[in-house]
């Protein structure tokens, strides 16, 4: 029996049923046994899962372009301050810095990681370490004092926000994790306030197409993170790419079991009860709600649309042409970065921006679904 599941039944057993999101934290964020706070990065071959930063270094050197592109709207602004969110073991940062150390945007760049894990952050300091004082590391956005003109990035972040899980009965309960003879064991409640709000908000029709025990996830962490970026962004832009949904697509009858679902070892489960600690568990993210809800923390959406189309419009052409000549093997992972059997339709890329005067962007330019978040 692994440290944290002890740990969870005897909560169970002292203090009662816990949320699902309440699970999900531990599982994923204790201190030191965590999914993510383990000294094992869960990225690559030898980890659970691969990122597109992960499959080639074209992917980092796109979102340098990005945030290139980022800086001319803005008006060529010194500091310019890109804070990554979720670097992982710093691939797409380095690939990013690459990219940009030959432009004159980088005169003035400053670079902050968010990273609360000690052992990710000492392996993102060995890779990015040539870039010297341009890179520094953060906690948490607490420690950002004044807010920044600039970009906030995150990949593959949001889906690893823990979730609370509802299922329908007689209408919709909430479902607590129990105990029973040192087994986890599920139990439904009644839905809190905040939960009802959100259901009444992104899927108001699902209580009449869902049946009993059908269930689906609601995040009430998007909120809260949103005007926390918000906060210490003085002026430009949110980039978020993950994998999933607007709210019609996300809450239908298609999708009766949720998106819920755990990796490990490059095997896909739906199990979160098992390997506490030793894989990870996520949740697809509900894109009309980054958008409402930034939109009432002061971010309007500049655009939406599916990784590959992004970075087809973006000219990933061009910078491949930059990157010199490719062998079959890198070909084939670009190509999985933009084609829909690989992640260039279950990924999607959402920018939102803090300003004046909204901007129109490249990526953008080629197919913008922002209307299908509504």
């Amino acid at each position: 029996m692994s440290i944290l599941r002890d740990r969870l039944i005897n909560q169970i057993r002292r203090s009662g049923p816990i949320t699902f999101e309440q699970f999900m934290e531990t599982a994923l964020y204790a201190p030191g046994f965590g999914y993510y706070q383990r000294d094992v990065m869960p990225v690559g071959r030898a980890g659970d899962f691969y990122t597109s930063s992960h499959l080639h270094p074209v992917f980092g050197a796109m979102i340098g372009r990005q945030m290139e592109e980022c800086w001319l709207a803005l008006g060529n602004p010194s500091p310019f301050v890109i804070v990554e969110m979720g670097a992982g073991s710093g691939h797409c940062a380095k690939d990013l810095l690459s990219y940009l150390s030959s432009r004159l945007v980088s005169q003035a760049l400053r670079y902050i990681i968010v990273e609360r894990n000690p052992f990710a952050r000492a392996e993102q300091q060995s890779r990015l370490g040539v870039f010297g004082s341009c890179v520094s590391w953060i906690e948490s956005l607490d420690a950002i004092i004044e807010p920044v003109t600039g970009c906030f990035v995150s990949n593959e972040l949001v889906d690893a926000f823990p979730v609370r899980l509802v299922q329908m009965d007689n209408g919709f309960e909430e479902i607590f994790v129990a105990e029973y003879d040192g087994e986890f064991v599920e139990e439904g409640r009644q839905c809190s306030p905040e939960v009802i709000d959100y259901l009444d908000t992104y899927a108001p029709d699902l209580v009449t197409v869902f049946r009993p025990g059908d269930r689906t996830e609601v995040n009430l962490r998007t909120r809260p993170w949103l005007d926390a970026v918000s906060s210490k962004l003085r002026e430009g832009f949110v980039l978020t790419i993950d994998y999933g949904y607007p709210a019609s697509d996300y809450y239908c009858a298609e999708r009766n079991r949720g998106t819920l679902l755990c990796y490990h070892e490059h095997e896909v489960n739906d199990n979160p009860y098992q390997l506490i600690g030793e894989q990870d568990i996520t949740a697809h993210v509900n894109f009309t709600a980054l958008r409402l809800q930034g939109d009432e923390a002061g971010l309007r959406t500049v655009g939406y649309c599916p990784q590959g189309t992004y970075l087809i419009s973006l000219g990933i052409d061009e910078v491949m042409q930059e990157l010199g000549e490719l062998d079959a093997f890198a070909s084939a992972r670009i190509k999985n970065l933009i084609l829909p059997d690989g992640l260039g339709e279950s990924h999607k890329v959402l920018m939102q921006y803090k300003g004046d005067r909204l901007p129109t962007l490249r990526g953008f330019a080629l197919r913008n679904l922002v209307k299908h978040l509504a």
